[in-house]
């Protein structure tokens, strides 16, 4: 009852951001187990350019996506992973007019086990997915969204 509540006294543009946040991670994570990376890509480009271009009237900070990403996440009804949410950060981002990079590393564990990690870089900072020891993670590739 009592998020029920903090819901309510959230401004109506915080509700959205939240709503939209919990919709796009559900979708995303549909889409990572039932369809190919690039699939996933490009449908996940055309819901930022047909979907998200009415939000770049309206301005958002950063750290109320990461918020939202991280509350989200929280509340969701399974354990969310980190590709999951470094693609909802980025599609997000990319909605409200910030450049992102979407970092996927590969490291082995103790062991000897092959790990990967994902992250977002914003302005050469990690906005979200940062880990004590992500340096133990080499970076295979990079995709950036750029501020449109």
């Amino acid at each position: 009852m009592k998020q029920v509540l903090n819901f309510i006294d959230l401004t109506g543009k915080e509700r959205r951001l939240l709503i939209d946040t919990f919709v796009l991670l559900g979708l995303i994570r549909l889409g990572l187990w039932l369809l190919p990376y690039g699939t996933l890509s490009y449908l996940l480009d055309k819901v930022r350019q047909q979907f998200f271009n009415y939000q770049k009237v309206s301005h958002i900070e950063l750290d109320k996506i990461l918020w939202a990403i991280d509350l989200c996440s929280r509340y969701w009804f399974r354990e969310v992973k980190c590709l999951a949410k470094a693609l909802t950060t980025q599609t997000l981002m990319s909605s409200y007019g910030y450049c992102s990079q979407l970092q996927i590393g590969v490291a082995k564990n103790r062991s000897g086990n092959l790990e990967a990690h994902a992250w977002i870089e914003n302005e050469g900072k990690i906005v979200i997915g940062y880990l004590p020891d992500l340096s133990r993670f080499t970076p295979l590739t990079t995709w950036s969204e750029k501020e449109s």
